[in-house]
């Protein structure tokens, strides 16, 4: 699952990216797209600020699920136990 988000991540990284080289473009190159500089600045910030919160999403469920991943294998240890105790 967190994979999922960081692939995401990724994406959303590399759109900011081309959002951010598009400010440097003139707008002579640019026939049909916004010239306007800030509109270009404004989309890479809010792209960038998605690429980070689905970066952060990704580590949570990570690391989410990853403790439950060792209290289930805490689980097994602490039933081994108990069933080696008993016999």
């Amino acid at each position: 699952m967190s994979r999922n988000f960081y692939i995401l991540a990724v994406t959303l990284g590399f759109f900011a990216l081309l959002s951010a080289a598009m400010t440097l473009v003139p707008s002579s190159f640019q026939p049909g797209l916004p010239a306007n500089g800030s509109l270009w600045r404004t989309m890479a910030l809010l792209l960038l600020l998605a690429a980070l919160a689905s970066a952060l999403i990704g580590v949570l469920s990570n690391l989410f699920e990853q403790v439950d991943r060792r209290s289930e294998e805490a689980r097994r240890a602490a039933r081994q136990r108990r069933r080696g105790n008993r016999g």
